[in-house]
Parts: structure tokens; sequence; C-alpha cells
């Protein structure tokens, strides 16, 4: 009578901002990488919706219908005529507020395990348009692999990667808002020309061919310069990351999270060390990707009898 979704973070290996659009957003070339730090969503069947979270920073994860994992419990029940009356609990172990969509990956393993539960046999079309209508990096928490996003990063083209790549993760003493990273963005960028984001070839092909040297060499981030504004102390540990032999170093998403490619698992391990003494972050973990999307890991569709 439950049912365990995996999702993945993600790591922007390259994350190309326009100007602001009139609505606010702004259009992306995003290529996204789903990376091995997972949460588990469980939903089981309720009185009424509720939401628990155990794991590192619990605490700061609402626990209200704001959570993406409410939101997309709720935005499939209405779509169903269902009441959403599930627990949801969230098993944490992607950062939280750490620009590697935490969030959205309890968005969208929350409204796989709901469908699984409930046995609405949504098509993946209809559970991307949800995912999209809760937020820019949702859907690609469902697909997983690697892709690029456009538009505000909801419209996904999957990606061919050609091996593993290695990664270590940086997490910052305090976190950042995404919201204030693209206004501070607006501000630097405020009386230039944006130019139109497009996704780097380059990049493209260092994916698809799987050499961590040439993705190196064509990894990118625009919002890195307002993270770094909002939050300097973010250079002292990407300086750290690049002394113990990364081969790149920059911010995910919108941070406060740095991310460090690294040749392989040896090498991996080797710059997490040295980021665990530089004493420029609070934790250090290590993952690889690609890694699949949300994934029904226990729990069987139509397990509540819906």
């Amino acid at each position: 009578m439950s049912v365990t979704v995996r999702v993945p973070a993600k790591v922007n290996v390259q994350l190309a901002v326009g100007a602001a659009r009139p609505d606010g957003f702004h259009d992306l070339a995003n290529v996204f990488l789903a990376v091995g730090l997972h949460d588990e969503v469980t939903v089981t069947p309720a009185d009424a919706l509720r939401v628990t979270c155990a794991g590192p920073d619990a605490d700061q994860v609402p626990l209200d219908r704001t959570n993406l994992a409410a939101r997309a419990a709720i935005a499939l029940a209405e779509r169903r005529g269902l009441e959403a009356a599930v627990h949801i609990h969230i098993a944490k172990d992607i950062p939280v507020a750490g620009g590697m969509a935490g969030g959205s990956a309890d968005g969208a393993g929350a409204l796989l395990a709901c469908d699984t539960l409930w046995g609405t046999n949504a098509s993946r079309e209809e559970l991307l348009d949800i995912c999209a209508e809760l937020g820019s990096d949702v859907p690609f928490s469902l697909v997983g692999g690697a892709a690029l996003g456009t538009g505000r990063g909801e419209q996904l083209r999957t990606l061919d990667v050609g091996g593993t790549f290695h990664w270590v993760f940086a997490m910052a003493g305090r976190g950042l808002s995404t919201p204030a990273v693209f206004r501070e963005f607006d501000r630097l960028t405020e009386g230039r020309d944006v130019p139109e984001p497009i996704a780097s070839r380059e990049l493209l092909d260092a994916l698809a061919k799987g050499d961590p040297d040439a993705l190196a060499a064509a990894v990118s981030n625009d919002l890195q310069p307002a993270a770094l504004s909002l939050f300097p102390e973010l250079a002292d540990t990407l300086a750290a990351g690049r002394a113990a032999g990364a081969l790149a170093a920059l911010v995910s998403g919108s941070g406060p999270t740095t991310a460090f490619l690294a040749r392989e698992a040896e090498s991996a391990a080797k710059v997490a060390e040295a980021l665990r003494a530089s004493g420029t972050c609070r934790t250090v973990r290590t993952a690889s990707g690609p890694t699949p999307g949300a994934t029904v890991v226990a729990g069987t569709a139509g397990a509540a009898g819906a």
C-alpha cells in the first residue's frame, strides 16, 4: 500500500541564460546531467495530504502545500478528480537549496509515485506536462540521463552520452535563492546585449564521446558571476578544487553548491579529500553520471486499488 520512487540530483554542465522575458522568466540553453545523489519519495494512502522529511538539512524543507512534492500530488489528483489523500515521505540525500534540483526531484518523484499508487496510468507526455507546470527543472528530474532544456528549461531533448563522468560536489554553509541569483544576473547584465542562449556544440560532442577533458574545456554557467556576487566565498572553494587537480570547477546551477569534474573515480576521491581539508565548504560528496531519472523502486501499479 505504498510506492517509493528514487530520483536523482542534477548538475548543469552548461547553463546559458538569455535576457529576461516579459513574463519574468529567462530563455535558457540548459544542459542537464543526472548524477548519483538521490532522494527517495514514498507515498502511502492517508486521511489527508501530509508531508514528512528526514535526512541532511531536512529541517529546511517546507512540509506544507508549497512543497513541490505536495503540489505534484495535488496537480495529478485534480486532473483525475481524486483527493490528494496521501502521506508523502521524503528521504533527503540531495543537498537542500544547493542548485542541484533537490526540490524539483521531489516533485517528479512524488508525481510518479502517486501515478503508480493510484493506478492513474498517466502518459509520459501528461506527466511531463504536469512537471513543466510545477517548475523549470522538474521535467528533467523525471527524465534523467542527459538532456538539453530550452524555453525556461522545461522543453527537453535527450542527449547521447558516451561514458561516465565523475564529479565532486562541495556544499556551502548557507543556501542561495534561485530568484535572487536571477535578479542579480539581471542587475549585472543591465544595459548590455545579452546573447541568445545556444547549446555549445563542443560540449554536446564531448558528452557524446564521453571525453572528460573535452567536457572540462566546454562547461559554462552564465549564472556563476551572479552567484559569486551574492556569495563571494564560493570563489575560494572553486580555487581549492582547481588546485586539487579538478579538470573543471563551476557553480552548479544557481548555486551555492560547487561542482568539480574529475578524470576518473580515483582523482575525484583526491579532489574530495583536498576540499574537505580546505575549510572552504561544509560537506563534500562524490557522484558519477549520467543516471536514470525518477524510478519506482518499491510498490506496484494500482497499489492502492484505485
